[in-house]
């Protein structure tokens, strides 16, 4: 008896170390293209291109970044995707959270067959859309300005609306019931208990929002031709397309891996909030 006993702990430790490994070599292949591009950032082009590769720069290369970043105005291309990026944000809490709330909280007809309906754009890609959205803003002369990139963000979003929803459906009907009773309105019980309730929820969506708009390509490819417009992802392009970038590896990897900060750093620091609002959204449906 004491030993099927010992036998089942050891096969449960075998079987946790088991999947700890398998975690580890996964984690270990997703991180290693992001360690490549900072080595590699790091290095002069005779490192670069050794066979077998080298991974620890030697020296280090810190004039890359400074040369990256000089060669194009990336100092204005931060500074443009910066200012949409945030405008984007700000649109995408504020649609997102007036219809989250609705749907949430308000009955009346057809609310569940408009919000299935909202979800299975979802299921539309992008790019079927992409001709008749460009043919509307040519006829609303947003061509060539930030407008198609910033405007689309204060009418919400499918995805970011089912997070909050099913965020709002999990907050107990007495808090909100109780609100009424003392009189407030349905904006202040959504100011002031909802929202500071909601805060992992808005993180999430905020991370999700500030990734989706820092990472854009496509919209800024399609909408912007005037180069003073340009953002990040469109300065990384144009670096990419020069005749002679094979010379300049070390330095469009620069250019990457500045770009690839702000992410990081605002994950890191919104990490315990984007965890937990992904984990609660799903809770209660």
């Amino acid at each position: 008896m004491v030993g099927n006993i010992r036998w089942v702990l050891v096969r449960r430790r075998l079987s946790t170390v088991a999947w700890h490994l398998i975690a580890l070599i996964g984690a270990l292949a997703m991180i290693l293209p992001l360690v490549w591009m900072i080595s590699a950032s790091l290095q002069t082009m005779a490192q670069v291109v050794s066979f077998p590769p080298s991974w620890i720069p030697n020296p280090f290369a810190w004039e890359n970044y400074p040369a990256a970043l000089t060669f194009l105005p990336f100092g204005l291309y931060f500074r443009n995707t910066l200012y949409v990026t945030a405008v984007v944000i700000v649109g995408d809490l504020m649609s997102n959270v007036l219809a989250a709330y609705g749907f949430a909280r308000f009955r009346f007809w057809g609310r569940d067959l408009l919000f299935a309906s909202l979800l299975s754009m979802l299921m539309l890609p992008g790019i079927v859309r992409l001709i008749p959205t460009y043919l509307l803003f040519h006829q609303l002369h947003w061509i060539n300005t930030f407008a198609p990139l910033m405007v689309p963000a204060f009418f919400g979003s499918p995805f970011y609306l089912f997070l909050l929803r099913q965020f709002f459906l999990g907050i107990p009907d007495d808090l909100t019931d109780a609100a009424r009773i003392d009189g407030c309105s349905e904006l202040d019980i959504l100011w002031r208990i909802v929202l500071p309730l909601a805060k992992p929820a808005l993180a999430t969506v905020a991370i999700f929002s500030f990734q989706a708009s820092w990472n854009d390509f496509m919209g800024p490819m399609i909408f912007l031709t005037d180069e003073r417009l340009r953002t990040v992802a469109l300065g990384l392009h144009s670096f990419r397309g020069l005749p002679y970038m094979n010379s300049l590896y070390n330095q469009l990897m620069a250019a990457s891996t500045v770009m690839v900060v702000p992410v990081l750093l605002v994950f890191a620091f919104f990490q315990r909030h984007f965890v937990q609002g992904v984990t609660l959204t799903g809770i209660r449906g």
